[in-house]
């Protein structure tokens, strides 16, 4: 579903945010992506869902290249960043209505979506409000309901639990793990090595733009916490 083939990226300047990144994000896979800060894991996800240009190596999505077949990469993709930029003067309903209307999705359909995931979230009453009243946690639960309502092949978070209350947290743990029940695959970034250790099959752990190690979760951890393996492979 999603690979990562030799992909580097040097900023103006000279940092090396990545440096020869090779990752395969299989269908099925809930992939964990950790580091510190700073380590290369937001440039290597912008780069992936195509809102930040490279030259170096190539990523695939569904089989497409980012850089040469950019809309049929998106069309499949879901992406929410670590602190969602979403539009202040809508309100959530129209925001939702605006997504589902870029992908396409008919009006019974996003009807559909738009209220398992609304109840499911708790913000079905809110739903009405302007976006610019809402707290960050519950930004973050349109854009969830944003990346979810067509149904993406790939889902690509950075950081996905941060601002979420325990119990939307939980929820969308299940939510992705039935999306992979069902064939998408998911790729995100988080500091909650627990949480990795818990939901992810596979993980990737970078360092100063460098892969240091990767692989299935098991096989990486052994009889060891992800926290201790962390520790070992960045110290």
């Amino acid at each position: 579903m999603l690979v990562i083939k030799d992909f580097s990226k040097t900023y103006k300047g000279g940092k090396r945010a990545a440096d020869g990144i090779n990752i395969t994000v299989e269908d099925g896979d809930i992939y964990g992506f950790i580091g510190h800060n700073g380590a290369g894991k937001s440039t290597t996800i912008r780069a992936v869902v195509g809102v930040l240009e490279f030259e170096e190596g190539d990523i695939f999505i569904d089989g497409h290249s980012v850089k040469t077949e950019p809309l049929a990469c998106k069309k499949v993709t879901a992406y929410i960043p670590d602190n969602p930029d979403i539009y202040d003067h809508l309100t959530g309903i129209q925001y939702l209505n605006f997504v589902a209307d870029v992908f396409g999705i008919d009006k019974r359909t996003r009807e559909e979506r738009i209220k398992e995931y609304a109840d499911m979230f708790e913000i079905t009453p809110e739903l009405g409000d302007l976006i610019s009243s809402y707290s960050h946690g519950m930004k973050q639960k349109v854009a969830l309901i944003s990346a979810l309502i067509h149904k993406p092949k790939l889902l690509v978070l950075d950081e996905p639990f941060v601002g979420l209350d325990p119990k939307a947290a939980l929820d969308l743990k299940n939510v992705m793990r039935k999306m992979c029940s069902e064939g998408s695959a998911i790729f995100f970034s988080t500091h909650v090595l627990e949480v990795a250790q818990k939901l992810c099959n596979k993980i990737a752990i970078i360092k100063e733009g460098k892969l240091v190690a990767s692989g299935d979760t098991e096989e990486l951890i052994k009889d060891q916490t992800l926290e201790e393996v962390f520790m070992e492979v960045v110290s």
